[in-house]
């Protein structure tokens, strides 16, 4: 008999060019050179001339001193005038800014990004809370539908059914070893009408492979991750669909070190605000009676996190603090009578219940505390539904999670008008503050991005070899300890983003500190100030200055 994809196991192979294992060896000392010192901007020979302006990691277009233009061969190839980055960076925000549609700024950052790797980073990091939304939720979002009519560049590797059989020789083909973070798209065909009759589509047309032929594809995949990069090597899966996910995550998390933001990342974010929210509502989480509408990847991945939290804090049976929550799909909310019919991931949420069809029913059935939307069906929490929640509750929690924002469940608007400003509010979308009788409420972003950059940071500084839950609760708990009592006072339970990389530092230190704790790191000895090692290993997308 021949062997299923489950029975092969993935032998790694060490390969030493690499120096990777999972963290990335600093070759020409690039990133350990302080900010005075000078660096050689090596491409397969020193970079010069039209050469050097066309690699973006080294470009730094009107910024090259006239030193440095005389000694790498600018000189006439630029403007004679010597900016510094802060004067670029004043002037790209003046030009975004002229931009009225947020696809047009997308394209103009990703068009910087492959001119000018660090002037791109740099905007971003002085001005994330402007800018996220442009290069991540909502505007990603149309980027992606409308990929290939934008695409210009390739931004990472293409893994097809094509390369079957063939997946570690493509990992190969990408030029640079140093690698610290590399996009890979995954193609295995599209059941989309549409795009299968585009011809403008750029991805593999044809229709979408399942069953056992997904299944051996994404094994060699993983397999030859784990051969080319290290043992150490961190996969987040990302926008796989809800039974693939749970699927993968379940698979491989045994033998990789592996990651799906859309279940795990969700949840860590979502819990980290709903203990924050503590705070101000005076109950535990344990006092809470949650309602879900959704029971996909997100709903279901948040509400096991908060049943796991629920546990650790009272010591009951995970099996019993998931008597606390419940979810509604699109037949009803999920009761035990529906249990033989749904999907398994579904099923340890099928409670003892009569039938209830719709959400406005079950709110007056269950009537919960929390009401969290991860729907994808915008305007499903009507003025009904809100209303309710506002009657059996002095503060609701309302937490609208769908994006992008057309397909939030409500806005930040109806969540204080419907409760007459008495609801805390989050939302999975960016919105903008609400006044509401003479009140400016500022709503919250129950952002991934608050989770996966420091949890993805903590696992690598640390050498974790596995994820496990106890990381993500550590993440949760770190995110919400930065809310301070000002951010409080002005209805939200998430920090401003403006300090993410603080957040993120903080946020890295607390999964590596577990890490350490359960055994399951590999870079020893553990580091004394585990904050400040985490900075150290941040990116600075601050210029060199060249030989």
């Amino acid at each position: 008999m021949g062997s299923t994809p489950a029975e092969v196991p993935c032998d790694v192979v060490s390969d030493n060019r690499s120096g990777l294992g999972g963290g990335i060896a600093d070759v020409y000392g690039e990133d350990l050179a302080t900010l005075d010192q000078l660096v050689t901007p090596w491409v397969s020979s020193v970079a010069s001339g039209y050469s050097l302006m066309r690699d973006p990691r080294y470009n730094k277009g009107l910024a090259f001193t006239d030193k440095e233009r005389d000694a790498h061969y600018l000189t006439g190839l630029l403007p004679p005038v010597v900016l510094t980055q802060e004067v670029q960076e004043r002037k790209l925000m003046h030009n975004l800014r002229q931009y009225t549609v947020p696809l047009q700024r997308y394209m103009a950052l990703m068009d910087l990004q492959e001119r000018n790797e660090r002037l791109f980073y740099k905007l971003l990091i002085d001005n994330v809370e402007e800018l996220l939304p442009v290069v991540y939720t909502p505007t990603v979002g149309e980027a992606c539908q409308k990929y290939g009519s934008i695409f210009r560049k390739p931004q990472g590797l293409y893994i097809s059914l094509n390369e079957k059989g063939k997946i570690l020789e493509v990992l190969k083909n990408w030029p640079q070893r140093g690698i610290q973070c590399l996009p890979i798209t995954i193609d295995v065909g599209t059941n989309n009408e549409k795009l299968l009759n585009d011809e403008f589509y750029i991805g593999l047309k044809q229709r979408r492979a399942t069953g056992q032929e997904y299944a051996e594809f994404l094994h060699e995949f993983m397999c030859a991750v784990k051969q080319n990069y290290g043992e150490k090597v961190l996969v987040q899966f990302e926008d796989f669909a809800n039974h693939n996910a749970f699927d993968l995550l379940s698979k491989y998390s045994t033998s990789h070190l592996v990651f799906n933001d859309d279940i795990q990342g969700t949840a860590s974010v979502v819990l980290a605000g709903l203990i924050a929210a503590q705070k101000v509502l005076g109950k535990s989480l344990a006092d809470h009676t949650f309602l879900f509408l959704g029971a996909g990847e997100a709903g279901t991945g948040i509400a096991e996190l908060i049943a796991l939290k629920i546990s650790k804090e009272t010591g009951a049976p995970i099996d019993e603090t998931r008597k606390k929550i419940w979810l509604v799909d699109s037949k009803g909310l999920i009761v035990s009578s529906r249990k033989e019919s749904i999907q398994h991931f579904k099923q340890p949420w099928a409670h003892e219940h009569e039938p209830v069809k719709d959400l406005i029913g079950a709110v007056n059935a269950i009537k919960p505390t929390v009401l969290i939307g991860t729907s994808g069906v915008g305007q499903t929490f009507t003025q009904e539904v809100v209303e309710a929640m506002a009657t059996n509750n002095e503060i609701p929690l309302i937490l609208a999670l769908s994006n992008p924002t057309s397909q939030a469940e409500c806005t930040a608007e109806q969540a204080y008008t419907w409760t007459k400003g008495r609801a805390i509010f989050g939302s999975g979308s960016p919105f903008d503050p609400v006044v509401y009788d003479g009140k400016t409420y500022y709503p919250g972003q129950a952002n991934n991005c608050y989770i996966f950059p420091g949890l993805g940071l903590g696992l690598i500084m640390s050498g974790a070899i596995r994820v496990r839950d106890d990381m993500l609760l550590a993440a949760s708990e770190a995110l919400a300890a930065q809310v301070t009592e000002e951010n409080f006072a002005n209805g939200l339970i998430y920090p401003p983003f403006s300090n993410i990389r603080e957040i993120s530092a903080n946020i890295a230190a607390s999964v590596a500190a577990k890490t350490y704790e359960l055994g399951l790191a590999s870079n020893l000895p553990r580091p004394t100030d585990l904050v400040k090692f985490a900075e150290s290993c941040m990116y600075s997308p601050v210029y060199r200055n060249y030989r």
